[in-house]
């Protein structure tokens, strides 16, 4: 039995690292005013009739701390990368001075980083209760194991375990809130 304990609380435990790494890549899509090369991530470009992510076709750097550059490796692929950036509807416009793409980032307006605020805790919301959830399949199957003859003592032993490694996966959703919504608010 305590095979399956063990094997119940791995996946219980692989599952929440899966939507803490999701809830990681949604916030980094979160702009915050500063320019960074993640914010280009969900960017691709028509490479030769092929979608390919714009990183792939480009180096992308930052000038400034408001100034991203998109170089691409085939000169003829900047006005592909053009067009991506744009159709990617990041609110960026990107200027081609002939060797690559300068994207200048806008300064963030109080009520546009209150709005970047309430969608960084709506993806937070949304990973505890993928976390509860979790919780829930992890508690069944423990449940499942009690029928088969589980202890009332390991039972109980192992629902606390369970609980305690979701508060600590809850928690660290709050604090990666707190990282966001301070990089966010920043000036």
């Amino acid at each position: 039995m305590s095979e399956e304990i063990n094997m119940i609380i791995s996946e219980f435990k692989q599952s929440n690292e899966k939507s803490l790494n999701f809830l990681v890549s949604e916030l980094r899509k979160i702009r915050t005013g500063k320019a960074t090369p993640d914010m280009l991530d969900s960017v691709s470009v028509d490479y030769y009739g092929n979608p390919t992510p714009l990183t792939q076709v480009a180096n992308i750097g930052t000038l400034d701390a408001r100034t991203l550059t998109v170089q691409p490796w085939e000169k003829s692929m900047l006005d592909e990368c053009l067009k991506g950036i744009i159709n990617a509807n990041l609110g960026l416009t990107p200027q081609n001075n002939g060797e690559m793409l300068i994207i200048n980032i806008p300064m963030l307006t109080e009520e546009r980083r209150l709005q970047l605020v309430k969608m960084a805790k709506a993806e937070g919301e949304n990973t505890k209760v993928s976390i509860r959830n979790n919780r829930k399949d992890a508690m069944d199957f423990i449940k499942e194991l009690k029928n088969d003859g589980l202890s009332e003592d390991e039972v109980k032993k192992v629902e606390d375990e369970i609980q305690e490694i979701t508060n600590n996966y809850v928690k660290k959703v709050d604090e990666f809130l707190v990282i966001k919504e301070k990089d966010v608010m920043t000036i």
